[in-house]
């Protein structure tokens, strides 16, 4: 990988392939990595970053940096629909009128949240905390927000749509360029990596290069939650879902990794391998935690997480107690734990 701008914003690694490191305010991720994929008819971006005024002008001058411009973007591959890798797509598109593809579970949930009136996404989540055991301590403040009207505030609710599908096992409408969608569910519903397979420009063994989103990053598990609609009784299993995507992308033996936080790495197999075993492991620790009855969010009091509980802000929680519960579910569906009947909230026991 080679450095192109001294700022180390951006960086090139070759065949035809750039990153820029664009910034997220105010989260420790620090930022989202962009990939500017040379093609045909001009660059494609595979993500955008958070829409923010300091991510834009990060992201057009590593455009410029590249000798190009946000007004020859032609596409943008979309990972996922979280903001900070969906944030941007409506400006860049705005600007340059590139087309936006996604997958087809992330593009629900995109125009689900744009057409949801005011106020029903709090409500929801406000339903959900109430039925996984959180205190009224937790839920005053998104009643307040919802009462206050700071609902339009919130990220990622008037997103852009897309105008593409991303259709699994599908090479995109990349000219010049071979990269195939796989499905990679578990993150969110519809997250994809993007298998590149070219041979490798440095020659590395392996089967091409892989655009790996959030799916598989060097040193992170990335959070595996829940994105329900409402109107849905179907109970999902995205940590089975994640644990599957896993072990599809260790079998395709790619030579080099691209994720979009951190840094480019090798050994994808090694990497699908420790976290297997890192989710086996929590599950196994849950189940003995779950010796006596616990809400999701007694469980997630009590889980491991990178600071105590009581130094986890109001919305990491959310978040928290969603990861608890998805790691419930599919300790019920193995048959390893089981709702206690009659409890509410519902607490879980180890069967």
């Amino acid at each position: 990988m080679t450095q192109v701008t001294q700022a180390a914003q951006v960086f090139g690694h070759g065949g035809g392939v750039h990153s820029i490191k664009v910034p997220i305010p105010d989260n420790p991720l620090g930022h989202t990595l962009v990939y500017v994929v040379d093609t045909d008819r001009g660059p494609v971006l595979v993500d955008t970053g958070w829409d923010d005024p300091t991510s834009w002008d990060t992201l057009t001058a590593g455009l410029t940096a590249l000798a190009t411009s946000v007004t020859d973007i032609h596409g943008i591959v979309v990972t996922h629909h979280h903001p900070d890798h969906h944030g941007l797509s409506g400006q860049v598109r705005a600007a340059s009128g590139a087309w936006i593809a996604m997958h087809a579970a992330d593009t629900a949930i995109v125009r689900r949240t744009r057409e949801a009136e005011p106020g029903t996404w709090l409500d929801y989540l406000t339903r959900k905390l109430t039925d996984v055991g959180a205190p009224d301590t937790h839920l005053a403040p998104p009643l307040a927000a919802r009462d206050a009207g700071r609902l339009r505030t919130l990220p990622g609710l008037r997103s852009a749509a897309p105008d593409r599908e991303i259709v699994p096992g599908e090479l995109l409408d990349l000219p010049g360029r071979r990269l195939r969608a796989i499905w990679t569910p578990g993150h969110t519903p519809g997250h994809v990596c993007l298998h590149l397979e070219e041979r490798h420009p440095a020659g590395l063994p392996g089967h091409g290069r892989l655009f790996s989103g959030d799916h598989l990053l060097p040193g992170i598990s990335p959070h595996i939650g829940l994105y329900e609609d409402p109107d849905d009784t179907e109970v999902t299993d995205p940590l089975g879902d994640y644990l599957a995507s896993l072990e599809r992308i260790g079998r395709l033996g790619v030579a080099e990794v691209l994720p979009a936080h951190q840094h480019a790495f090798t050994g994808a197999g090694g990497r699908v391998r420790e976290l297997l075993d890192h989710h086996e492991e929590r599950l196994t620790g849950l189940l003995a935690l779950l010796a006596t009855p616990l809400t999701p969010w007694e469980l997630a009091e009590r889980m491991v997480w990178n600071r105590p509980w009581e130094q986890i802000p109001h919305g990491s929680r959310s978040i928290a107690v969603s990861e608890a519960e998805s790691h419930l579910r599919r300790l019920v569906k193995l048959g390893r734990a089981e709702a206690v009947g009659g409890s509410d909230p519902v607490t879980y026991i180890a069967v």
